[in-house]
């Protein structure tokens, strides 16, 4: 597609058609009818944009607001979701027009919708609303109606009295336009439909979710990318990505994706100068998360980026290499509310199979671990042994007691706040300089989450670097794992700072996020790589391993 369009070309044709109609009160009635259900055609057709950057260039800064093909796609998403009465969510690049698209799809409904509420929020009321400042949401909603021809105005419409601040009213069929603006959002009573602008950039997303959920059955969340964990990350994959079929299940939160590569004047040139000068202004991590949709990018010590996790799906074929190895498994046991339980398999440094739910208390669920670890010939398994994880312990026991555990399976404690292992050891091995273990870790946590860390940087350096490594370095995650997508989100949650004496530091539930239950148990079936304990031993100590000390 050609682009910039030819403005003037498009400028003469809609003179010509404004011609036309304006002298033919049948074809204004004809017209108002034609594009009640068109709002694409009605956008492209008669709305108009503003861009200020235009004014030091050859174009206006008042422009015919013309849709390209994907933004087309999003104004039908839009009309989709709010026939459907679903949920939906825009994921977007920046300077993609997505929100200007949602005000064309707002003015819309507010004309051709009797009755329609049409709400929208954001972080700050000036960013909802600002008098003259063509940025805020309600100044283009004002700009894109006072543009209209005059047949699609409301009788007895009056810029003066019904454009009011927060609040666009249509005196003929009631419809309105309202806007709020921070914690308040979703209070100002029932919607038709409800916008939330840059909604992961809320600071208090989870309030604002529990105002909202009564207050409209079509829900929008619109936003560039804004780090991992938070209710837009969430949402955006455990939603459905709006496909070719258009027709996915009830109930899931449907999700669209606005990528740079849509827009018809942004090509490989445009992105690798774009991306060549934040690398040079040291913006890159800005970049990435605006331009590249990287959640990963905008969390500040972030401990596995999401390209890394990324690179490793599937490595072992990418690599073209043969992983073999021990079966080890993971266990970690629910430790509060509305949380679940997670259990993790490996075979060497191939991850083989994954498992969350959310019934059963220890008793129980050590039960069911031992019947999938037996499936899969699984010997060892850790298992977070603090708090609720003693009932794992004390079942283990039992069983074995019992003689109703599987000969020759273990279960190993994993206790995170207990020492490194091999304190004396340093982190890179014959440097006589580089620190050791007890000097740089805080703990076994850090230890465990640093060294799945270091498995997933070597692995993107093999896949993208083509560096290379030992197998039983790396790790591999199949596409076909149960729960691949949670695992990913859940393996760039954490991050990670330092102590007052500089030892390292695991933060795996930064705000706004939940316990990482299936990254956790990764991280148990990990490390340490297991070394055989004393005969007859069920349970080993809190580091895991029966002499500790012996390891120094």
């Amino acid at each position: 597609m050609k682009w910039p369009p030819d403005y003037t070309k498009v400028f003469m044709e809609r003179q010509e058609r404004f011609q036309k109609i304006v002298e033919s009160p049948e074809l204004q009635l004809g017209c108002l009818e034609y594009y009640r259900t068109r709002p694409a055609e009605f956008i492209t057709d008669w709305g108009m944009t503003y861009d200020p950057r235009n004014a030091a260039g050859e174009l206006p800064a008042l422009l015919p607001f013309i849709l390209f093909p994907r933004q087309v796609e999003l104004i039908e998403f839009l009309h989709r979701c709010l026939l459907d009465k679903e949920n939906g969510l825009i994921e977007k690049s920046r300077d993609m027009g997505a929100t200007w698209g949602g005000v064309g799809f707002s003015a819309w409904l507010w004309l051709f919708y009797p009755g329609a509420a049409v709400g929208w929020g954001s972080r700050k009321e000036q960013l909802v609303d600002k008098l003259s400042d063509p940025d805020s949401i309600f100044e283009k909603i004002r700009q894109f109606i006072s543009h209209l021809p005059f047949w699609f105005k409301p009788v007895g419409f009056d810029e003066r009295q019904h454009f009011s601040y927060m609040r666009i009213i249509n005196p003929a069929n009631g419809a309105i336009i309202a806007g709020e603006a921070g914690d308040n959002i979703g209070r100002g009573g029932r919607k038709l439909i409800y916008f939330k602008d840059e909604a992961a950039h809320y600071e208090r997303p989870e309030k604002i979710e529990a105002a909202l959920g009564d207050n409209t059955d079509v829900q929008i969340d619109l936003s560039s990318v804004n780090g991992t964990g938070n209710v837009f990350h969430r949402r955006r994959h455990s939603g459905v990505v709006w496909g070719d079929d258009k027709s996915p299940p009830k109930g899931f939160t449907r999700v669209f994706v606005l990528d740079w590569k849509d827009h018809p004047a942004k090509d490989n040139k445009w992105y690798k100068e774009r991306r060549a000068k934040a690398e040079r202004e040291g913006l890159l991590h800005v970049f990435q998360q605006e331009v590249d949709r990287d959640y990963s990018s905008a969390v500040e010590g972030l401990l596995i980026p999401g390209k890394w996790v990324r690179a490793a799906i599937d490595a072992h074929f990418k690599l073209r290499i043969n992983l073999h190895g021990e079966h080890y498994g993971g266990f970690d046991p629910y430790d509060e509310a509305m949380d679940a339980h997670a259990f993790v398999a490996r075979k060497g440094s191939l991850v083989t199979f994954a498992e969350r739910w959310g019934k059963g208390d220890t008793g129980q669920a050590t039960r069911r671990v031992i019947r999938m670890a037996k499936t899969r010939k699984i010997n060892c398994i850790q298992f977070d042994a603090v708090g609720i994880g003693a009932g794992v312990k004390t079942e283990a026991n039992r069983l074995a007691q019992n003689k109703m555990l599987p000969k020759g399976m273990r279960f190993v404690k994993w206790v995170g706040g207990a020492s490194p292992l091999f304190p004396k050891q340093r982190i890179i091995p014959d440097d006589s300089e580089s620190v050791l273990n007890k000097d740089f870790y805080k703990n076994l946590k850090a230890q465990g989450w640093w060294q799945l860390r270091l498995r997933f940087e070597k692995t993107y350096k093999a896949v993208t670097q083509n560096d290379v490594y030992p197998a039983d370095e790396m790790i591999s995650l199949p596409s076909t794992l149960p729960y691949l997508t949670d695992l990913e989100n859940e393996l760039s949650q954490p991050t990670y700072t330092h102590d007052t004496v500089g030892r390292l530091i695991i933060d795996k539930k930064p705000p706004g996020t939940k316990s990482p239950n299936l990254a956790d148990a990764l991280v148990m079936a990990f490390w340490p790589i297991r070394k055989p304990v004393m005969a007859g031993a069920t349970v080993g100590g809190p580091s895991g391993i029966s002499n500790p000390r012996a390891m120094d």
